[in-house]
């Protein structure tokens, strides 16, 4: 059996329904005059968490009036279809439910779940590039928080995203390969991934990682999905390879554990507690149930 040519099951940080205006950004009389509308609505986002409400079996994101958003650095996270502005604001958070973006992604909407992704990824950013690469000088932010400039040299920096493979191999038996980390507890089992390198396709990054990782060849890489994953700021690419060799020589450094499985083992170790994989929120997750066909059933979870 070949898996499918598409992810079963949404990827729940790659949804959005926000217009990102970047036209706007350098609008300073539009910036002014979008925080001073009743209308506008901020998200308080600290060190990757933030507030919600919880209805039912869902959560909506806690969005404040400007009026009532703390003082901090804000950053223009778009405008919605009804011309409704939406900015993100660094600072503590005020009383309420607090949770982070694991948790709160699979409870939330298309536009929830897009703010909250964007600006926990904008906050990291900003915390960790506050001073020039060049000469060390504390930059200046622009473009509603999307550019800092160096006051010194006048250079521009712009977001990092640190493009990542994640990949499911299968061989021709039509097994998968499941692996465990070293930092991590007995049955937490997952998919291969690894950055890719400068100068490198995806594809040889796929095919690179794996043989690292695994110590087996695998050939046609075939792209399946993308999603953003600010922890703190890799952009996961997923794929699917097949194995051209099988015997596994896991490197001890990176992995600790490494199996095939059949769907059938796969289900009866998952039932059985033996084994637990990542969370709904992860493109890992996607890939496995690709290949699966459907929702493993009694499927532990990572917590």
């Amino acid at each position: 059996m070949r898996p499918t040519d598409r992810l079963l099951g949404p990827l729940l940080l790659s949804r959005t329904s926000i217009d990102r205006a970047a036209a706007l950004r350098h609008d300073e009389r539009w910036l002014e005059q979008a925080w001073a509308e009743e209308k506008t609505r901020v998200l308080v986002v600290h060190e990757g968490r933030t507030l919600i409400h919880r209805y039912g079996d869902g959560a909506a994101l806690v969005l404040l009036p400007p009026a009532e958003a703390p003082p901090g650095p804000r950053y223009l996270l778009g405008v919605d279809e009804d011309g409704v502005a939406y900015f993100a604001v660094r600072a503590p958070l005020p009383p309420g439910e607090v949770t982070g973006l694991r948790r709160a992604a699979a409870l939330l909407d298309d536009r929830d779940a897009g703010l909250f992704v964007y600006a926990v990824a904008l906050e990291e950013w900003h915390a960790t590039h506050e001073y020039c690469p060049r000469c060390g000088t504390r930059t200046d932010v622009t473009a509603a928080g999307h550019v800092r400039v160096c006051p010194k040299d006048g250079s521009q920096h712009f977001p990092r995203v640190d493009p990542a493979v994640i990949m499911l191999v299968h061989d021709d038996e039509d097994r998968a390969l499941l692996a465990r980390g070293p930092s991590w507890p007995e049955g937490r089992m997952s998919v291969l991934a690894g950055f890719v390198e400068p100068g490198e396709s995806l594809e040889h990054a796929v095919i690179r990682e794996v043989k690292e990782e695994a110590g087996i060849t695998v050939t046609d890489p075939r792209y399946l999905g993308s999603q953003p994953w600010p922890f703190p700021r890799s952009l996961m690419l997923g794929f699917f390879a097949r194995a051209v060799t099988t015997e596994l020589h896991p490197d001890p450094a990176e992995i600790a554990e490494a199996r095939w499985v059949t769907r059938e083992e796969l289900a009866a170790a998952l039932d059985a507690g033996e084994l637990a994989l990542p969370p709904q929120v992860s493109i890992a997750r996607r890939l496995i149930e690709t290949w699966y066909g459907g929702p493993l059933p009694g499927a532990g979870t990572w917590r």
